[in-house]
């Protein structure tokens, strides 16, 4: 006896995948840091009450097209200011920056890699005088190095 068994086999139609990649397009940005500002500030005003210090980090928006944006750190950058005699007293400005660097250097929590500190000396001038200094040359170069030799290592005459 011969059974003759027939199977209907129906195949089963491909799945297609559609992928969901929302492209973005990068612009530069700045975000404010307010905690790291916060204990910054703070840690500046130990040293000098009059002083003032905030913290942002730069990096890149990725902004979609519906508006919304991520942002990603690529550094974080601090601002100092403070208030002085005269700026001919490359002594005391060179002793500052050698003060708030190791403040600069031992907070944590901060996105991206180091970036630069921006100490801004106001004195009677109209505008004040700006030092820039790269956190990385200050850590390759400058380290022991205080007052009028540390000043003029990182100020640039306008």
């Amino acid at each position: 006896f011969i059974s003759s068994l027939t199977q209907t086999i129906t195949p089963t139609p491909p799945v297609t995948l559609t992928p969901t990649y929302e492209g973005c397009y990068y612009v530069w940005a700045h975000q404010s840091l307010p905690e790291v500002t916060e204990k910054l500030d703070a840690a500046i005003r130990e040293l000098q009450p009059t002083a003032s210090a905030n913290a942002d980090a730069f990096g890149e928006d990725c902004v979609y097209a519906d508006g919304h944006s991520t942002f990603g750190a690529m550094e974080t950058d601090f601002y100092v200011n403070r208030s002085i005699e005269s700026r001919s007293d490359e002594d005391a400005m060179g002793n500052w920056i050698a003060q708030v660097m190791p403040v600069i250097d031992q907070l944590t929590g901060v996105p991206g890699g180091p970036g630069f500190v921006e100490f801004s000396f106001q004195d009677n001038e109209p505008s004040p005088l700006i030092v820039r200094v790269p956190i990385y040359q200050y850590k390759n170069e400058a380290q022991g190095i205080t007052g009028v030799g540390l000043f003029r290592l990182f100020y640039t005459t306008p």
